[in-house]
């Protein structure tokens, strides 16, 4: 009895320790500090704007969120790192994204429509006002599935009010995911928005603080083709290659 009671606790040392060592390799808080040799690799030549959301860790729903723009050429951090959160379980992997995993998409995205409560707000880009019955659809059944919608005017029984009673929508724009095609079941409703609040994550979006939002819509311009870079530091560092 002894023994396998030894045997036991040193079993269970091992797969603690083994957990342990796993979870420093993939530490959720870990922020991505050094965006210089993304800027230095950036080989993207019709944009000039670029939001670059990137983390350690793929399973984190933290990030650090960057603005590049680029001058005589050469790609510029315009300020420092703005804390954001994403999906609660972190990134999938490019292609990889589907609807309900709770997990925000890798990729390259084009940054074209802004919203809000708002008849106005300060922003170049293309800006529509979230009005009551204005529905954003997830239901992957849908003829209309990953779209921008009126109540009256579609039959899916899942959906998303782009005038929420919270204020998470006050500020946003619609990152351009599974939008051109749209694939069924492969994502929809995926913003960038304000968050609940600095430690909780989305279902899928990517979140700033109020503050922060205004200073981004202010700042992106349509001339300059704003683009967004999403997924861990490994894996941005592959797509833009």
């Amino acid at each position: 009895m002894k023994k396998e009671n030894t045997l036991i606790i040193i079993t269970s040392y091992i797969i603690s320790l083994t957990f342990l060592l796993l979870s420093a390799s993939c530490t959720p808080f870990t922020r991505v500090t050094d965006i210089k040799p993304i800027a230095e690799s950036l080989k993207i030549k019709y944009s000039s704007q670029v939001i670059i959301v990137t983390n350690n860790c793929s399973g984190s729903s933290f990030v650090n969120v960057y603005k590049l723009g680029k001058k005589g050429g050469q790609w510029e951090n315009i300020q420092e790192s703005i804390d954001g959160v994403i999906g609660k379980n972190g990134f999938a992997a490019p292609g990889e994204k589907r609807e309900g995993d709770g997990k925000s998409p890798s990729g390259i995205f084009s940054v074209k429509t802004a919203f809000g409560y708002n008849e106005s707000i300060r922003t170049k880009i293309p800006y529509r006002q979230a009005l009551a019955d204005d529905l954003w659809v997830d239901d992957v059944n849908a003829d209309d599935y990953n779209r921008w919608v009126k109540k009256f005017d579609t039959k899916a029984v899942s959906y998303e009010k782009m005038r929420r009673d919270d204020n998470l929508y006050k500020y946003g724009f619609i990152i351009e995911y599974n939008t051109a095609p749209v694939i069924k079941g492969y994502g929809s409703a995926i913003f960038f928005h304000i968050w609940r609040g600095e430690n909780i994550p989305t279902e899928g979006c990517v979140a700033v603080s109020e503050d922060n939002m205004i200073k981004i819509l202010d700042w992106l311009d349509p001339q300059a083709r704003p683009l967004i870079i999403m997924g861990t530091k490994n894996t941005i560092e592959g797509l833009i290659q």
